[in-house]
């Protein structure tokens, strides 16, 4: 157990003992509501002595765990110090049918109305937000905890354009090395590592088929001996399921999807998993790319070696991305084409795909590897561009030095020459 994972269990057990009851109307005026979903509902609010915007977060006691609501919310309120992170505002109470903390309120809705919106995010836009993401994700890693639900739909707004944008609602965050249930859930975000829980599920649902067909033919049995082989059947069932330990690279994993999705505004799959086409796809181009570096590294084992450790280096991985990967015109000569729903990227912009997107966890580049990729084009259209304006400056650099340039002239003007 970290520091910070005993100091949060020792503020839970304090918050419990100082929990008060109260009235909302009493002391928030509400104005509107923010946001729902199956954890309650998130209403604005101004607190009627101060005058203070708020977002007041909302719990339903009949659902929701004592532990669990003051887990997320000490853990906003102490940890989340990070510019990038929703924090909670020292406010908690409960009523008769929620427990309820006040959070800084994002007054300008989510990242989700902005995948979706008219017009489609700029990659400007696109890499203001990787870079408030990154280090707010890393900051949490810092401290020895997990995000585990990036989604749009938690990234609120602090302006329009997304010059400050915060990561919130921490109610599925845990301490790096916990194990949790592997649930596989129908989502691109959901890590690819969990695919052996849905295999499971199925053959849970296959054995449950099978066994309405048993129950029937087993209820020409009696009384004590169908009791026995229902308590069986049961216990087979347990023996089913999956634990896996909750690592940082599942923010990894959903930032890479996070980071698809603004820039083309859609999913590169529908779920993570070997019966996905598209997920299929991408995974072929993926082993077959790291096949092919992996094999011409025997011959530059120093170079190679280098590369690695260059940590997401702009320069360097634009360099290795063009020599691994052919120019737009040539695509059709190129022996590893990719997937077909990555074809608008980059080099620089695969690169970063590769490095968050691993399908094999352990080798998932932590969050804070995509600072390293800033700066540069993401969409072949953007290096296009890019590479059109670089020609014309030198074109035009070309041109004044063979007409004498400005420098010559301020030479003759010197001398007295006109």
């Amino acid at each position: 157990m970290t520091a910070a994972t005993q100091q949060l269990d020792e503020l839970c057990y304090l918050t419990a003992q100082s929990l008060t009851s109260l009235e909302t109307s009493d002391h928030f005026q509400v104005v509107k509501l923010l946001g729902e979903g199956s954890y309650g509902k998130v209403m604005l609010a101004v607190h009627r002595k101060r005058g203070t915007p708020m977002a007041l977060k909302f719990f339903p006691r009949g659902s929701t765990s004592l532990l669990s609501f003051l887990r997320e919310y000490n853990l906003s309120l102490t940890f989340c110090t990070h510019p990038s992170l929703t924090r909670a505002l020292g406010i908690v109470f409960s009523t008769p049918s929620y427990y309820v903390f006040a959070q800084q309120a994002g007054l300008y809705g989510d990242l989700y109305n902005v995948i979706v919106g008219e017009e489609p995010m700029s990659e400007e836009c696109v890499q203001r937000v990787v870079s408030q993401l990154s280090g707010a994700i890393s900051h949490l890693h810092s401290l020895g905890f997990v995000h585990r639900d990036i989604k749009p739909e938690n990234i609120f707004l602090w302006d329009k354009a997304c010059r400050w944008v915060k990561l919130g609602d921490f109610g599925l965050a845990r301490p790096q090395g916990t194990l949790v249930r592997a649930v596989w859930y129908d989502s691109p975000y959901c890590v690819p590592e969990v695919e052996a829980a849905k295999e499971k599920e199925e053959k849970v649902g296959r054995e449950d088929t099978v066994g309405e067909g048993e129950s029937r033919d087993s209820e020409k049995r009696e009384g004590d001996e169908v009791e026995e082989y229902k308590k069986k059947k049961k216990k087979k069932k347990k023996k089913e399921v999956i634990w896996i330990s909750v690592e940082p690279s599942i923010d990894s994993w959903a930032l890479g999807i996070l980071i698809y999705c603004m820039l083309t505004g859609c999913f590169p799959w529908e779920e993570s998993t070997s019966d996905d086409p598209g997920y299929r796809r991408y995974k072929e181009w993926f082993e077959r790319q790291t096949g092919s570096e992996e094999r011409s590294s025997t011959g530059t084992q120093g170079e190679w070696r280098e590369t690695e450790n260059l940590k997401g280096k702009r320069e360097d991985i634009m360099r290795l991305g063009e020599g691994k990967r052919q120019s737009d015109e040539s695509r059709e000569l190129d022996p590893n084409p990719v997937a077909p729903q990555f074809e608008v990227f980059s080099p620089l912009a695969l690169s970063l795909f590769r490095q968050l997107l691993n399908p094999k966890p352990e080798h998932r580049a932590g969050p804070d590897e995509a600072l390293g990729y800033l700066g540069g084009a993401w969409l072949l259209e953007t290096e296009k561009e890019e590479k059109r304006r670089i020609r014309e400056a030198e074109e035009e650099a070309r041109k004044i030095r063979e007409g004498g340039g400005v420098g010559e002239e301020k030479e003759r003007e010197g001398r007295g020459e006109r």
